[in-house]
């Protein structure tokens, strides 16, 4: 387990009510101001010290033994997709409760998503129903850490490995958290593990991602592949002893890099990490602990024993007669001054999924889960006061549409 978390200055509370609480937002700094000034004013903007320093402190937080930083978390699920040569014709099992890109990216290569239905605790892919979707052609099994939790890695990967198929974790949710015995990112019953740095997740660098993994082949794939395909290691080169100028492309590889700026902001707002996943935990306990004894009305999120949840979305589930008003309810929450959201509409029920043969119903667990979701602010920076204003908004709304 990590070690204990240190304790964070928190704000001030309000002095009245800001006009809007997000449900998420990014804490910035005078320590962040610096440091991007600094990458401003060096010799470098982009493939200079900085990302390198950024991936080697970023896998010693999370335990992996190699950190590839990217431009955004849909280009590391784009180039993990790629690392592990996904093509037509391939299949990944995937989860219809994520956001877009985590299926997307398969798509991307040629490759066909097939759902999984989730499972009603965790809304994490459910591995009771992975080995029923294997066929000849499964390839992959990409998973999300949804809102924070940890999936069932150790079972997926069990499974994985039976059927010889590579797992990609989908981190982007999760960093931070404790799986059942590994840190995620770690990549202990992963292949690899992707993270984003949008602002509502745990540190941000405005955008950027990483990819994490143990297996120095596809280390060596995702580090080329994020710099169009080409390599200037003499000891990689086809064509030897031509000059110090001389580069090969290899493979059809993208412009996915991060820029020196990005990395110096993400070295400082690193640093910041355990605070801030401390913070979030409280406010976390705060909302449970409020929201008990409105069982029959709404229920919270779940930490399974030996799991530590990282909290980047707070989801309250509605139950019973109220599931019917969630749009009512919703709107309510909206007009009292809550930046609620509901994470996420099903991917099979987007339009484009729907032309290419897929059928929300055909996940029963998902849709039950979206049609009573609403993800409640959750941000280290909220202020107790916030807290205990979007605790009362809720209660108030709640009871009003009983």
């Amino acid at each position: 387990m990590n070690p204990p978390l240190p304790k964070i200055r928190i704000p001030d509370p309000m002095t009245q009510r800001t006009k809007k609480i997000p449900y998420g937002k990014q804490w910035l700094d005078a320590r962040e101001e610096r440091a991007v000034l600094q990458a401003m004013r060096s010799d470098f903007l982009t493939q200079g010290p900085k990302v390198p320093e950024f991936e080697q402190a970023f896998k010693k937080k999370v335990g992996a033994q190699y950190a590839v930083a990217v431009s955004n978390g849909t280009a590391a699920l784009h180039l993990a997709a790629l690392a592990l040569g996904l093509q037509s014709g391939d299949e990944v099992l995937t989860t219809p409760m994520s956001f877009l890109a985590t299926s997307n990216a398969i798509l991307y290569t040629g490759a066909k998503p097939v759902f999984v239905d989730i499972d009603s605790e965790t809304q994490c892919l459910d591995a009771g129903k992975i080995e029923k979707k294997i066929t000849s052609r499964t390839r992959a099994i990409f998973v999300t850490d949804f809102a924070g939790h940890p999936a069932d890695m150790k079972k997926i990967f069990s499974i994985a490995r039976k059927h010889k198929l590579k797992v990609v974790e989908d981190a982007a949710h999760a960093l931070g958290a404790v799986g059942d015995g590994y840190r995620v990112g770690s990549c202990h019953y992963a292949d690899m593990t992707i993270f984003s740095f949008h602002p509502v997740k745990h540190i941000t660098t405005g955008e950027g991602g990483m990819i994490t993994t143990s297996d120095h082949v596809l280390f060596e794939r995702l580090s080329m592949l994020r710099t169009h395909g080409v390599t200037r290691d003499p000891a990689k080169l086809l064509k030897k002893n031509e000059g110090s100028w001389y580069y090969e492309m290899q493979a059809l590889g993208y412009n996915y890099r991060l820029t020196e700026i990005q990395a110096s902001l993400g070295i400082e707002q690193l640093k910041k990490l355990q605070g801030f996943l401390l913070r979030r935990r409280k406010i976390a306990a705060m909302y449970r602990s409020a929201f008990a004894h409105e069982k029959n009305l709404l229920c919270t999120p779940i930490e399974k024993k030996n799991c530590r949840h990282a909290y980047h979305l707070y989801v309250i589930r509605l139950q019973g007669p109220l599931i019917s008003k969630r749009r009512v309810i919703f709107e309510a929450l909206q007009k009292e001054g809550l930046g609620v959201q509901v994470h996420y509409i099903p991917i099979p029920a987007q339009p484009y999924y729907k032309n290419l043969g897929y059928r929300p119903t055909d996940y029963p667990v998902t849709e039950a889960y979206y049609r009573s979701a609403i993800s409640l602010p959750m941000f280290p920076k909220m202020t107790d006061r916030e807290v205990l204003f979007v605790i009362r908004t809720v209660k108030k709304i709640i009871q009003q549409h009983h």
